[in-house]
């Protein structure tokens, strides 16, 4: 870990000499703090010496001396905007207008000329992009790219998630250009250069709302009785040429984002949806890992490469999961056959120290203007381990051949997946709070910790402490990134992992299909720039996980609206000081117990140790993964928040001290 950088430093570096790039995180008080890679304490900035910076921008800030031994800076230049869209209300003025900015999250109002306002009107909500603000300017500068529909406030929700994380709406001009230029056909030097495997029996499974079918799977038995299983995946990188203005949206982007009533997609929709889109009856070019195993899925040989498929079948996971369940339906002996295979490779995978940490995901059933109207759990089936376990294979082999390519007998730098083992300082505590349970845990190296946590994993199913060590248990793993340099994944127990499998929503896709190509042509050079590349694309995914959260709370909010008064069944999320939250069992929605409304039962204090908040009088405990009954009395949309308060049971006979709301009908 860095070592903060002492007082005395800061001194001899206010004359201007040091500059250190970070990200900016601007709070409500209007104060920043400069978060620098690799050092211990944030610069702080004061609001007067933010400049022109916002929050979220990559920033150069210069040391200045200050009164205590705090790191103090001055915003000297913004590297890289974190956006440049805003949605605001339209102020007009003779000949001008001003796009009216949040105060509460520190944006700025958009000066807008009147060249630049694009027929909206006097207090209208708009969309307004920056197109320059320079260090002199009071304003940015900006012009109107839409107006938005007051009326459709769910809509106008999840476009402000996407800006505030960085995402653009829109694809700039340059780059749809780039876009539709592209020839839909394929030519005979295209296919040329490819394997033809058109008379192999190849088939997709996908979600039944898929459009982007980016993964397909061959299959057929071989003369010497091994099955040949293909993982074929569409050929992004063969449209998609670096240093061209659609390569650079998409790299700046580096992901799709995925909010409850839309995609925000990395690629154009005619790239994703029908260029690259494996869809049956159609000729496509593909990206193909093709293995030769034997019934046990043991890998006996592999080809990587260049391919030209198409698909006979488009199946949905529920078609297929039909199929593997009855045994009947269009390919069924198919299906079945690959499905032990990857029941057999899922096996393996566990034997050899994966962990098998399950979480239960929710989709939102929505009305024709994206009201949520209920909530369905997501359960992952055989025909989604098919896929699944194929995907994780070919990552894993693709990433193992590039580990061993040397270049002037160095190693070369590739965009791996990694996830580092346990941060020992979360894993104690968590250890500690097992032991309560009688569950123990052998923590004297990495393979030991993997497999007690699988132990674990098993023993604990169907039990009441299921829920809260399975989620305690996520929370003490590291968090998988993009890199350049190998350790290995440890949540999959592989040596060598990358992603291959998704280039149509991940830029790191991209990047290993054409490092890949340069290795399978023996033309393989180092990218000096690959780990900032990799740096950038896991801040991303990281932006791209936050909007996916913070749009799903909206919608949890939004359906949650209905059953204000109402009182559920809920599972304790989560412990603080602040109160507990808790998870509604039906729908999976995240509400607040504060320590405000629990006052009139008792005085409760946090206990870290024990996950929990214990009355101090009555002994009255929460503890993470206890049942309580909760009812909902309010849901801020706003604030995106859920207000609960805890129903107290009969039996206990605490006195309360201030009247309830009364009990309303439970839950449909």
């Amino acid at each position: 870990m860095a070592k903060k950088i002492k007082k005395k430093k800061n001194k001899s570096s206010s004359g201007g000499e040091q500059l250190l790039k970070g990200t900016l995180e601007v709070t409500k008080s209007g104060r920043g703090f400069v978060i620098v890679p690799g050092q211990e304490e944030d610069v702080l900035v004061r609001p007067e010496d933010l400049r022109n910076a916002m929050d979220g921008d990559v920033v150069r800030v210069k040391l200045t001396s200050g009164y205590d031994t705090k790191l103090k800076g001055k915003i000297m230049e913004v590297v890289q905007r974190n956006r440049t869209e805003f949605i605001g209300t339209l102020q007009l003025n003779r000949g001008f207008g001003f796009v009216l900015g949040d105060k509460e999250k520190g944006l700025p109002d958009i000066y807008i000329a009147e060249e630049h306002l694009n027929g909206a009107l006097n207090g209208q909500k708009v969309v307004a992009k920056m197109l320059r603000w320079e260090k002199e300017d009071k304003r940015p500068v900006g012009a109107i790219v839409s107006i938005l529909d007051e009326a459709q406030a769910g809509d106008i929700a999840m476009k402000e998630t996407l800006l505030e994380k960085g995402f653009s709406l829109s694809f700039p001009d340059e780059a749809m250009e780039v876009a539709n230029r592209i020839p839909d056909a394929i030519t005979k030097e295209d296919l040329a250069k490819r394997k033809d495997i058109r008379n192999i029996l190849t088939f997709t499974i996908d979600p039944e709302d898929a459009k982007d079918f980016d993964d397909a799977i061959s299959f057929r038995i071989l003369k010497n009785g091994n099955y040949e299983v293909g993982v074929h995946i569409a050929d992004v990188s063969h449209y998609v040429v670096p240093g061209t203005a659609l390569d650079d949206e998409a790299y700046l982007r580096a992901t799709s984002v995925y909010l409850p009533d839309r995609v925000n997609p990395m690629l154009p929709e005619h790239i994703s949806n029908v260029l690259c889109s494996l869809r049956p009856d159609e000729d496509k070019l593909t990206f193909s890992a093709i293995f030769q195993m034997n019934e046990k899925a043991e890998v006996k040989q592999y080809w990587l490469g260049k391919t030209v498929i198409r698909s006979k079948r488009r199946f949905t996971y529920e078609e297929a999961q039909a199929i593997i369940e009855t045994g009947q339906g269009d390919h069924a002996e198919v299906i079945g056959l690959v499905n032990k295979l990857s029941q057999r490779l899922r096996q393996n995978r566990f034997d050899e120290g994966a962990i098998n940490f399950n979480s239960t995901e929710v989709r939102f059933k929505l009305d024709a203007n994206g009201v949520p109207t209920g909530i369905v759990l997501k359960v992952s089936k055989e025909a989604h381990q098919l896929i699944e376990e194929l995907m994780l294979l070919a990552n894993k082999y693709v990433a193992e051949t590039a580990s061993k390519v040397k270049i002037n007998n160095k190693t070369l730098p590739f965009p791996y997946r990694i996830h580092d083992t346990p941060d020992e300082e979360k894993l104690l505590p968590f250890v500690a709070f097992a032991h309560k349970f009688g569950y123990k845990f052998d923590i004297s190296s990495a393979e030991t910790i993997a497999a007690s946590f699988d132990k674990l994993l098993k023993d604990i199913k169907g039990r009441p402490e299921e829920a809260v060590l399975q989620q305690l248990g996520i929370r003490t793993m590291a968090k998988a990134k993009y890199t350049s340099s190998n350790i290995g994944h440890y949540g999959l127990g592989f040596e060598n992992y990358c992603h291959f499998t998704s280039p149509i929503r991940r830029y790191p896709d991209i990047m290993v299909h054409r490092i890949l190509l340069e290795i399978l042509e023996d033309k393989a050079k180092i990218d000096k720039k690959l780990e900032e590349k990799c740096k950038h694309c896991s801040e991303r995914e990281r932006a791209a996980m936050e909007a996916e959260r913070s749009a799903n709370k909206y919608k949890q909010v939004e359906y949650m609206q209905q059953f204000v008064g109402e009182e559920f069944d809920a599972i304790v999320s989560g412990v603080s000081k602040f109160g507990f939250w808790a998870e509604t069992v039906d729908h999976l929605c995240e509400g607040m117990v504060g320590m405000t409304s629990l006052a009139e039962y008792d005085s409760f204090k946090h206990s870290e140790a024990d996950y929990a908040i214990v009355g101090m009088r009555t002994g009255i405990k929460f503890t993470m993964g206890d049942k309580v009954r909760i009812q909902v009395v309010a849901a801020n949309l706003e604030k995106r928040y859920l207000d609960y308060h805890w129903v107290k049971p009969e039996l206990l006979d605490t006195p309360a001290k201030g009247s309830r709301t009364k009990k309303k009908k439970q839950a449909p």
